[in-house]
């Protein structure tokens, strides 16, 4: 069996930034802000605006795509996946419930041994998660 020697690249050691369509910045605003929590870091002329998320950023821009993916955009690690559902929930936010092999749900929370994620969406579709491992 031949192996193939993988060559590491300056990308490799480079920071990745998820990035968000959204149909409308104001009201996608509005969602993160004040329903996440989160506080601006930058407002790029009023075109986008990066998040500071822990140690990580996050980039909300307009475009006439949002809200086509059907997979997780951004997903948030936590430490407890139960609390921060918790207090999203008490900001109104909806959880989504699927059907993973392999996966229980507990209220909001789908459970796989030691993993406990959540699901829910921005007001243009795109699938948010948190998940602790």
């Amino acid at each position: 069996m031949a192996t193939h020697a993988r060559t590491r690249t300056a990308l490799a050691t480079e920071d990745a930034v998820a990035t968000i369509g959204v149909k409308n910045l104001k009201m996608a605003r509005k969602f993160y802000e004040e329903t996440l929590g989160f506080e601006p870091k930058d407002e790029n002329g009023g075109e986008a605006i990066t998040y500071q998320s822990g140690g990580t950023r996050f980039f909300v821009y307009q475009s006439q795509f949002a809200g086509t993916n059907k997979a997780t955009a951004a997903t948030w690690t936590c430490r407890n996946v139960d609390t921060v559902v918790a207090d999203l929930k008490k900001q109104g936010v909806k959880f989504e419930h699927y059907n993973f092999p392999e996966m229980r749900l507990e209220g909001d929370v789908h459970v796989a041994g030691d993993m406990r994620a959540a699901w829910f969406k921005d007001p243009d579709g795109n699938i948010l998660a948190v998940v602790s491992m």
